[in-house]
């Protein structure tokens, strides 16, 4: 027992660690989350939590805690394609709205349930290194700011500390189906830019725009251009910005008529799985998997994931099953859920214009109400796109076209 006074640790305090944590802290286990940072604080974001997020929150008797910010419930998903615009609930059974909280928020929120829940948190701590002993990780070794290094124990260390994540890169995490960066976009925040309830997402040539509201009536806009465009643009970020918003002139209009209250901030993402586990190491969130950012799914994914990891976990701990036994179910569901969505995503990520044969099932969507909602719902990560997109669903579509 001395040895592991720690049942996990995990590392890695925002929307995939805190969950997790308290998850596992909610079932009676001992765990230590870290994180370098301190909360409230930001970090880069779409901020977005569709109905699947939300019901997660709702599980965890959290998501009356998100509403009550004051973040806008978002009930409207529309894409203009320029020829026409689908428009469409993203809701899903006893939920029927997304929101997009300010990460100052939803973190903090996060955090502060992890420490009821028994977790000891620990900010401002950045781990050094992850400690093996015969090939099997047994714990870590980090610092508070300004304090001499500690080492901790556990069973398991969990890395929920995002792409860049240390305890993949000591593990050697092995990655798989990998896609290079497609998409380079910046966005920022405004007053003055109401949104009623509505995603906005507009497909331009080898462009793209999206916005929704956040906290404090401020709108987010983010605005991208091709990955390989990245270097020519980055000199000119708030021109190249603007020239994208004025390819849709109605909406250029409502932006200059607000006021962007801070700076710009810059994505680019690539796609991949890792394995998320090993000898004494397990991984959730960005850690493990990573995705394009244009269809907003990273902080559902993460609350999915903290769900598959822990319940995996605590199979484990209580001896109920193996750990590689637990954790291969843990990485086959959560690749089997996710992989529909991540080639979707990665295809939208390119910017080119969707092939013949979905242009055609897109415009015979227009004025379904039905087939608009279940695209919507496709983009909200409610209805996997190969259910969507299946023979029979888009037979459907077009006969009703006809």
């Amino acid at each position: 027992m001395a040895a592991h006074p720690f049942d996990a640790i995990v590392v890695g305090a925002r929307c995939a660690g805190s969950p997790t944590a308290m998850l596992l802290a909610r079932r009676g286990y001992r765990v230590l989350l870290v994180d370098r940072g301190t909360f409230p604080s930001d970090t880069i974001s779409t901020h977005l939590i569709h109905p699947p997020g939300m019901a997660a929150l709702r599980r965890w008797g959290l998501r009356d805690s998100v509403v009550a910010t004051g973040c806008p419930p978002i009930d409207t998903y529309a894409f203009d394609f320029g020829a026409f615009t689908l428009t469409g609930s993203p809701g899903m059974d006893g939920e029927t709205a997304a929101y997009a909280p300010r990460r100052t928020v939803l973190d903090k929120l996060l955090v502060d349930a992890a420490a009821a829940a028994g977790v000891e948190v620990r900010e401002g701590f950045t781990v050094d290194a992850v400690l093996r002993e015969d090939g099997c990780v047994t714990g870590i070794r980090g610092h508070a700011k300004g304090k001499p290094p500690v080492t901790e124990h556990a069973r398991v260390v969990v890395g929920a500390d995002g792409g860049n994540s240390i305890v993949a890169r000591c593990v050697d995490a092995p990655s798989y189906r990998e896609k290079p960066r497609s998409l380079a976009a910046y966005y920022s925040y405004w007053s003055g830019l109401p949104m009623e309830g509505r995603n906005e997402n507009y497909i331009l040539p080898r462009r793209g725009m999206a916005a929704w509201p956040t906290n404090d009536d401020l709108t987010i806009v983010i605005a991208g251009w091709p990955y390989a465009e990245f270097e020519a643009n980055r000199t000119d970020v708030e021109g190249n910005y603007h020239r994208v918003i004025d390819m849709v002139p109605a909406f250029a209009e409502r932006v200059r008529a607000a006021r962007r209250e801070e700076r710009f901030l810059g994505l680019a993402v690539p796609g991949f799985f890792r394995k998320p586990y090993g000898p004494g190491w397990s991984l959730v969130g960005d850690a493990g998997y990573s995705k394009d950012f244009i269809t907003a799914q990273g902080i559902s994914d993460a609350f999915r994931d903290a769900e598959l990891c822990a319940g995996a976990l605590d199979g484990v701990f209580s001896g109920a099953r193996s750990f590689d036994e637990a954790m291969g179910v843990y990485q086959a569901a959560r690749d089997e859920q996710v992989l529909p969505m991540y080639e979707f995503t990665a295809q939208l990520a390119t910017l080119e214009p969707p092939p013949p044969e979905l242009q055609q099932v897109l415009a015979a969507a227009h004025g379904n109400q039905e087939a608009m909602d279940g695209f919507a719902r496709v983009n909200a990560g409610v209805t996997s796109p190969a259910e969507y997109f299946s023979t029979a669903n888009v037979k459907r579509i077009l006969d009703a076209a006809r």
